[in-house]
């Protein structure tokens, strides 16, 4: 299909517009999603001067709120009957001190975890409308520092560091990415695919803002200079959302240059990933 419908959360900076403007110079319809209506509009504005293409469009949600993000889910199922792409580019490390929700749930867990997973959920049945929809999310390789997980203690209230909300939040995200692809098979959903990837170092404002500390804000800012630039970043995304060749393919772990790679799976087992699942479910289940 020449004209994918693709929507792209936190499209409005670094990888994900980067993302986005790839998407719209292919030709494809993109929905920009984005938490400040004014940003957005003036990234759409740019996207669509510079690409010429006018099918753009926005989804504005605070995807730390569980209920704003349904809301989002329900209002680009009253506009649009078919997904082809889902990328689940939004995520953020937050600050030195625990933080949570409006709804009471820990930042880094709600945006990088529970929110993907609440979209996957209600998104699969306008995803099954498309001939071969992909869904695909952004990990990061430091889902291999995140250390041991508790699943005591899922929403980081004994342990909490933000290197470590990081890093476990996207090991989860790969752990659901691979469950859901074995549920969509199990349930034979075969023309719906579900991926993790890794986007590499690359020189975005992301984390910039969060207090993360004096050691970790210091690192932060001198590897900026050594980082990939965001088109770079951008290119697995890209390549998953669009490529030939990864259709059919399911379940995996892509890494920065477009390959699969094997994910850290030092605290991997099939229980633990479905103790992962079941908890994830258990939190957006209201949201359904």
């Amino acid at each position: 299909m020449a004209d994918k419908i693709i929507l792209i959360t936190g499209a409005t900076d670094g990888i994900g517009k980067a993302t986005a403007m790839a998407l719209a110079k292919a030709g494809h319809t993109v929905i920009i999603h984005g938490r400040n209506e004014k940003k957005a509009e003036a990234v759409k504005q740019e996207i669509m001067a510079e690409t010429g293409n006018d099918k753009i469009d926005l989804l504005i949600a605070d995807l730390l709120s569980l209920a704003d993000t349904r809301k989002a889910i329900d209002l680009f199922t009253s506009r649009y009957k078919r997904l082809d792409v889902l990328i689940n580019n939004a995520g953020a490390f937050f600050n030195k001190v625990r933080e949570t929700t409006a709804e009471g749930l820990e930042k880094t867990i709600t945006l990088n975890l529970f929110a993907p997973f609440l979209l996957m959920q209600s998104l699969l049945g306008v995803l099954q409308k498309s001939p071969a929809a992909r869904i695909i999310n952004v990990s990061s390789a430091m889902h291999k520092r995140g250390g041991k997980p508790d699943f005591t203690d899922f929403q980081l209230e004994k342990t909490y560091k933000p290197d470590r909300a990081y890093g476990l939040s996207k090991l989860y995200l790969i752990w659901i990415t691979r469950y859901f692809a074995k549920q969509l098979k199990e349930n034979g959903i075969n023309n719906v695919t579900v991926n993790a990837c890794h986007p590499g170092a690359v020189a975005t404002n992301f984390g910039q803002d969060a207090d993360k500390g004096f050691f970790i804000n210091m690192i932060f800012k001198i590897a900026l200079r050594f980082m990939d630039k965001v088109e770079d970043g951008a290119r697995t995304s890209i390549y998953l959302a669009t490529a030939p060749e990864v259709q059919g393919i399911s379940g995996e772990f892509f890494g920065s240059r477009e390959k699969i790679e094997k994910a850290d799976d030092k605290y991997y087992s099939t229980q633990h990933e479905q103790l992962v699942w079941d908890y994830c479910a258990s939190i957006v289940k209201p949201y359904l």
